[in-house]
């Protein structure tokens, strides 16, 4: 018996799938088909049609100045409270325009559109003019106020 190569036999029942050429660029030019051409092609449009608005950055809630006594305050705490807008905007804070970093004596607290500086253990030192910087993109806005401490006459 003479060896021949088995024939690919196809189970009865299932047509055996053949694979389609995937036509190449080439092949598009005798057809004159352009990738991606589905009839007719809309006019011309600009890509965007709609103009994002920006959302106006600006203090919602402007900081307020606390006053405080010397006497009552020494160990007490003064937050200085803001309300933003947008939330994505992001906030710093300066005391007498020197940057203050978060410490602890300084925490920052941001939660959505509110930003608060919360100065504590506040003593004489720590009166003077505090500032919210908001920064988003290219624009910034600024919000002071003062902390006050009135020593003991």
């Amino acid at each position: 018996a003479e060896a021949k190569p088995p024939k690919e036999e196809t189970p009865k029942g299932i047509t055996p799938v053949k694979a389609k050429k995937t036509p190449s660029p080439g092949d598009a030019e005798r057809r004159k088909l352009r990738p991606g051409s589905g009839g007719e092609k809309p006019p011309e449009e600009p890509p965007f049609t709609y103009q994002l608005k920006a959302v106006p950055l600006k203090f919602v809630k402007e900081m307020k100045d606390i006053v405080l006594k010397e006497a009552e305050s020494v160990g007490s705490s003064a937050i200085f409270e803001v309300l933003i807008s947008p939330s994505t905007a992001i906030t710093s804070w300066m005391k007498d325009g020197s940057n203050i970093r978060e410490s602890p004596k300084h925490k920052f607290i941001a939660d959505g559109k509110d930003r608060k500086l919360h100065i504590i253990d506040v003593q004489l030192s720590d009166a003077g003019e505090y500032t919210c910087v908001l920064r988003l993109g290219n624009k910034e806005k600024t919000s002071t106020a003062k902390l006050i401490v009135e020593g003991i006459p």
